[in-house]
């Protein structure tokens, strides 16, 4: 049976984060051109070191300077595996949501795209998912996304069957790890969610709002 793991892992803090995120990234209007804070670099290190000896058949980043910077660090722990840039795991929105009966904090966000974005950033999503959410045609592999919260939401709530709207409220720490494993039989499984055991208690929970942080 064949099978893929699928590594995912949220960029690190970037600079100047913005206060009071709800949950999703850019939901505060982070600036696209932004990169790792200080604390987001070594968050990268830490992920690196915590996947050294994973034997990734790739990693792939989104375009953004965050996720690109995220990793380019963790590569460093992952010699001879190929790096590669893609929109696919850029910072879009998945799913165009009906906003009627959500919280307000989200049918703000919600609001906040404009009618092009409506439309390519599912369209860039259903074309990740078939992507990365694949099974290879014979053995087992494993690959590494580094990407954004919609992103790994998304694939999250694919991976468990949830309705689409059910990617609102996954929210992600930066450098948090989630891994699911797809097989060319019966449904995914979801072997580690948001997993940060590999930062340190002052790395954990940025990127969450202040009211998550423990």
């Amino acid at each position: 049976m064949a099978s893929r793991l699928l590594f995912l892992a949220r960029h690190g803090e970037q600079d100047r984060p913005a206060d009071g995120q709800d949950g999703p990234d850019g939901a505060a209007g982070d600036p696209p051109e932004v990169g790792l804070s200080a604390r987001g670099r070594r968050q990268a290190e830490l992920l690196g070191e915590r996947l050294r000896g994973v034997p990734f058949a790739a990693v792939h980043h989104g375009p953004l300077p965050r996720a690109a910077q995220t990793a380019g660090l963790v590569a460093r722990s992952l010699p001879g595996v190929p790096v590669y840039a893609t929109e696919l795991a850029g910072d879009h929105l998945p799913h165009d949501t009906d906003p009627v009966g959500l919280p307000p904090a989200y049918a703000r966000l919600l609001a906040a795209y404009s009618p092009a974005e409506r439309v390519d950033g599912p369209r860039l999503t259903a074309a990740a998912v078939a992507r990365f959410a694949a099974v290879p045609a014979a053995g087992d592999d494993r690959v590494l996304v580094v990407t954004h919260t919609f992103l790994i939401a998304w694939l999250v709530r694919h991976a468990l069957d949830a309705p689409p709207g059910r990617w609102l409220g996954l929210g992600h720490h930066n450098a948090g790890l989630t891994v699911i494993r797809y097989r060319s039989a019966g449904p995914a499984t979801l072997v580690a969610v948001n997993d940060v055991s590999h930062l340190p208690p002052d790395l954990r929970a940025t990127g969450l709002p202040a009211a998550y942080r423990f």
